[in-house]
C-alpha cells in the first residue's frame, strides 16, 4: 500500500524556500517583536492628525513600513501552517502571530477613527497641499466613503483586538480538515490505497477508473458525513459574525457590507450568479450527458462530473513538464512577466509535495516587498498544469503591481483579482490548441478547458449560490446547522443539474470542502475574473500585441484603479450582462465542438 508521507519524508526540492522571508524561528520571533515596536512608534501620532498634511503623511508611510513587516511575519507564519498543519511548532507560530497582529490593529484604529472625525473637506485640503500624499488619495476616499458605517474609536478598537477571537471559526474549520479529519483507505489486501482531503480532490476525483472513483467517494463522503456538525458550527458562527457587524455598521445586508470594500454593487453582483445560473446549467447538462454516455456509466453520480471523457487518452504530466509548458505559453507576455514566471520556477517559490498535513487546493500568496508563493500539491496531471498556470497568474499580476504601485495602492479588488488567473489558463489552451491540429488531442484540450470553466463557473459559482442563500436565512433569524446546509447545497445542485445528475447524500456534504466561506463575498469573483479574461482572452486573439500590452498596463496598475476601471482598461465593459452572456455562450460553442467531435469520431 502507497504511504503518505510526512513533511520531512518529502524531498526538499518539490517544497517552496521560506528562508527568502526570514531564515529561521528567531529571525521570524525578532519580526514579531519589531513590529510591536514599530507600532508602539506609530501611536505617537495618536490625536495628532489634525495638525496638518505633514503629520499625516508622516504617520501612513510609516504605517506602510509596518505593514510591510507585518506581512511577511504573518505569512511566513501562515505559510508554514499551510505546509504541514499538524506540526505543533507551526500552529504555535500561527497563534503567536495571531496575537501580534490583533494587538497592531488595535493600536492603529486612531488613524481612520481620527481621519474620519476631521471637519468635512479637512481631508481633501490636506491632499491639496501635500504632493506626496497623492499616493494615499484612492485609499482616503475609500475611507470616507466608510465614514456612515464606522463605530465610535473605542469600539473599533475593542474590534480590533478580537480579530483573532473573530478569526477563529476558519481556524476550527482548518483545524478539523488538515489535522483531525481521517479517511477509509480504498480497496483490500495489498491493493489498498490511502485517502485523503488533497488524494481524493487532486487524484481519485478525477480518475478514468470509475470503480476507483466511486469507492475513493464514499470514504470521502463518510468522513465528512461524520464531521459535518463540527463543521456546520464553525460556519455558522462565521455567518452570525457577519450578520451581528453589518447590523452594528448600519449596513442593510451582510451582503452590501461585505460588497463595500469590492467596490462592486448589489447588481453586479446578482448579475453574475442570475445570469450564469440561468444560461450556463443547459450547457453543463450537455457535457454531464455527454460524460454518460461516452464514458457507460450506468447513472452520473456528483464524483463523476470530472472524470476524464477519453480515459485512454489522459497524458500524464510531470511537474518539470508543466512548468516548461507553462513558460513556452507565458512568453506571450513578455519579457519582464516571463522572469517572475521562470524566478517561480527555479528559486523554490512553489510547494507541490504531498504530505500529512498540507492544506488542499491551491492559492499564491504573494508578499509585497519579497515574492509569491504557490501551495499546490502535484497529482501528475493536466488539470494540475492549468492549476499551476491558475497560481502564476496571481504571482505574475501581484509581482508587476508591487513594482509599479506603493504597498497601499498595489492590491485590486477582489472582483478582478481572479481575472489575471484565469486569463493564464486561457492562454495555456489556445498554446496547447496551436501546436496540434490532431482531432483526438483537439478534444482533450478542449476537456481541459471546460474543466477551467467547470471550476469557475460551476464549483465556485454554486459555492456562492449557498452563501446567497444562507446569509439570507440567517438575516430572517433561522439557524444554520448541517441539516440546512445539505438542503441548500442539494437544492442548489438539482436546480442546475436537473435530471442529468442522480443526486446523492454525499453531494450534500458538498459545502464542507470550500474555506472560501470564510473569506468573505470570494467565491463569485471567480466567475467574474473568468468573464472578464474570456473577453479580454479574445480580444487577444483577435488584435494580438495591443491586446496584450493593454493587459500588461492593467495588472501594473494593481489597485490603483477600481475593478470596473481595471476591466474597461483590458477592453472590456463589465457594467451589464453582456459579458457574462457571450461567456456562457462561448462555453456553450466548446461544448457542441466537443459533441461534434466525438460524433465525428463515432461515424469513422
Amino acid at each position: 500500500m502507497a504511504k503518505m508521507l510526512t513533511r520531512a519524508e518529502v524531498p526538499v526540492e518539490s517544497t517552496w524556500n521560506l528562508d527568502d522571508l526570514f531564515d529561521s524561528q528567531k529571525g521570524f520571533e525578532a519580526a514579531l517583536q519589531e513590529a510591536l515596536d514599530k507600532a508602539e512608534h506609530v501611536t505617537r501620532f495618536k490625536g495628532r492628525l489634525h495638525e496638518g498634511p505633514s503629520v499625516l503623511l508622516d504617520c501612513l508611510k510609516e504605517q506602510d513600513a509596518l505593514q510591510e513587516l507585518v506581512m511577511r511575519a504573518a505569512s511566513y507564519a501562515r505559510l508554514h501552517q499551510s505546509e504541514d498543519g499538524a506540526n505543533p511548532a507551526h500552529l504555535a507560530n500561527s497563534s503567536k502571530s495571531g496575537d501580534v497582529m490583533s494587538q497592531i490593529r488595535s493600536s492603529l484604529t486612531f488613524i481612520d477613527s481620527e481621519l474620519l472625525e476631521l471637519e468635512d473637506g479637512k481631508i481633501e485640503a490636506y491632499l491639496a497641499a501635500e504632493p506626496g500624499l497623492a499616493v494615499y488619495e484612492r485609499s482616503l476616499k475609500l475611507l470616507l466613503e466608510s465614514k456612515p458605517h464606522r463605530l465610535n474609536p473605542e469600539t473599533e478598537s475593542v474590534l480590533a483586538s478580537l480579530s483573532e477571537v473573530l478569526e477563529a471559526p476558519y481556524r476550527i474549520y482548518l483545524r478539523g480538515k488538515l489535522s483531525d479529519m481521517t479517511f477509509d483507505d480504498i480497496g483490500e489486501g495489498e491493493d489498498k490505497l490511502p485517502n485523503s482531503f488533497r488524494l481524493y480532490e487532486n487524484k481519485y476525483e478525477m480518475s478514468p477508473d470509475t470503480r476507483l472513483r466511486r469507492e475513493a467517494y464514499a470514504s470521502f463522503s463518510k468522513s465528512l458525513h461524520g464531521s459535518r456538525h463540527t463543521f456546520a458550527e464553525a460556519y455558522a458562527t462565521e455567518v452570525k459574525k457577519q450578520v451581528v457587524l453589518s447590523r452594528l455598521r448600519g449596513y442593510g445586508s451582510v451582503t452590501e457590507m461585505l460588497l463595500k470594500p469590492q467596490q462592486v454593487t448589489l447588481e453586479m453582483y446578482n448579475n453574475i450568479h442570475d445570469t450564469l445560473l440561468s444560461e450556463l446549467a443547459p450547457h453543463m447538462r450537455r457535457l454531464a450527458a455527454l460524460k454518460k454516455k461516452e464514458l457507460g456509466l450506468d447513472q452520473m453520480l456528483f464524483c463523476d462530473l470530472k472524470a476524464p471523457l477519453d480515459p485512454d487518452y489522459n497524458p500524464s504530466v510531470t511537474y518539470e513538464e508543466a512548468c516548461g509548458i507553462i513558460q513556452e505559453t507565458l512568453t506571450v507576455l513578455g519579457p519582464e512577466y516571463g522572469e517572475i514566471v521562470k524566478s517561480a520556477f527555479s528559486e523554490r517559490w512553489v510547494d507541490y509535495a504531498d504530505n500529512i498535513g498540507k492544506s488542499t487546493g491551491a492559492f499564491c500568496s504573494s508578499i509585497y516587498g519579497v515574492h509569491s508563493y504557490i501551495l499546490i500539491t502535484w497529482a501528475d496531471n493536466m488539470r494540475g498544469a492549468f492549476t499551476l498556470a491558475h497560481e502564476v497568474g496571481h504571482a505574475g499580476h501581484l509581482m508587476l503591481a508591487a513594482r509599479n504601485q506603493a504597498l497601499v495602492n498595489y492590491r485590486p479588488s477582489m472582483y478582478f483579482i481572479e481575472a489575471p488567473s484565469t486569463m493564464n489558463e486561457l492562454l495555456l489552451a489556445d498554446h496547447l490548441m496551436a501546436k496540434s491540429q490532431d482531432k483526438r488531442m483537439r478534444r482533450w484540450i478542449i476537456s481541459q478547458l471546460l474543466n477551467t470553466y467547470y471550476h469557475n463557473y460551476v464549483t465556485h459559482l454554486l459555492e456562492a449560490e449557498l452563501q446567497r442563500r444562507v446569509y439570507r436565512h440567517a438575516e430572517a433569524g433561522e439557524p444554520i446547522t448541517a441539516d440546512v446546509l445539505s438542503r441548500f447545497k442539494g437544492d442548489i445542485l438539482a436546480e442546475f443539474w436537473g435530471d442529468e445528475l442522480e443526486l446523492d447524500e454525499g453531494a450534500k456534504l458538498t459545502w464542507m470542502r470550500q474555506p472560501h466561506y470564510y473569506m468573505g463575498l470570494y467565491p463569485y469573483t471567480y466567475a467574474a475574473g473568468l468573464t472578464a479574461s474570456t473577453a479580454a482572452a479574445q480580444l487577444v486573439r483577435e488584435e494580438g500585441q495591443p491586446a496584450v500590452d493593454r493587459w500588461l498596463e492593467v495588472l501594473k496598475a494593481g489597485g490603483s484603479r477600481t475593478p470596473l476601471e481595471l476591466m474597461a482598461m483590458a477592453g472590456v465593459d463589465m457594467t451589464s450582462r453582456e459579458p457574462i452572456s457571450k461567456a456562457a455562450a462561448y462555453v456553450g460553442s466548446l461544448v457542441s465542438e466537443l459533441e461534434a467531435l466525438y460524433e465525428t469520431s463515432a461515424a469513422q
